[in-house]
């Protein structure tokens, strides 16, 4: 243990402007209101949860539909969701992501397991609510500004989507403040101090 450095990734921070966000809008159709998932579709994105969870959400009144994001994966996940307010639109530009990023009312991230977990603090760079799972990595990722909720219980991802909306306004500094701490010259930065630090150590022994 040790022996180990910890070097997070990055994200661009930059803030979405009005013409990328009015853009993005346009080339995709997007509603006023809606809930954004962002990755590869593959069964431990736990979108088929997800997707659930928004359901059961409306009966409590969050109307809203689902957007998502990402090239397919593995695993057929499309076939598995069986709701006209759930639109596909695969991969997009990284200009058009970073607008819909910023035009999202909540982006939900319920995985079951992550490496990182990129679009949670690429969300928080755009100031958007973010839920995301308790006991992940995503979770480490999210430093305390996002809604955590157990990405197993439909119930509970459910309870999170309604409790991000209703806070989005008070998550969106912390999250953007978040994001800052998480960018690619503080990686680059992180990763030069190792080599430093393994260059010094060989050369003392």
């Amino acid at each position: 243990p040790g022996r180990l450095r910890l070097v997070p990734l990055g994200v661009d921070a930059t803030p979405a402007t009005a013409d990328e966000i009015d853009t993005a809008r346009a080339n995709h159709g997007l509603p006023d209101e809606f809930v954004l998932f962002v990755g590869t579709l593959e069964p431990r994105k736990n979108l088929s949860r997800l997707v659930e969870a928004m359901s059961a959400a409306r009966s409590d009144g969050l109307d809203l539909p689902l957007i998502v994001v990402g090239a397919d994966g593995w695993g057929d996940v499309r076939s598995g969701v069986d709701d006209p307010r759930v639109r596909f639109l695969g991969s997009v530009s990284d200009t058009d992501l970073r607008g819909i990023f910023a035009a999202a009312s909540v982006m939900a991230y319920p995985s079951e397991h992550e490496g990182f977990g990129l679009p949670v603090i690429e969300a928080m760079a755009q100031g958007t609510a973010v839920v995301t799972s308790r006991g992940t990595s995503t979770e480490e990722v999210a430093g305390g500004a996002a809604v955590l909720v157990d990405p197993f219980d439909v119930g509970d991802i459910a309870r999170g989507l309604a409790e991000a909306l209703r806070r989005r306004d008070e998550l969106a500094g912390p999250g953007r403040a978040r994001a800052s701490e998480l960018t690619w010259e503080q990686a680059a930065r992180t990763t030069l101090a190792v080599y430093r630090e393994a260059a010094y150590s060989e050369t003392d022994s």
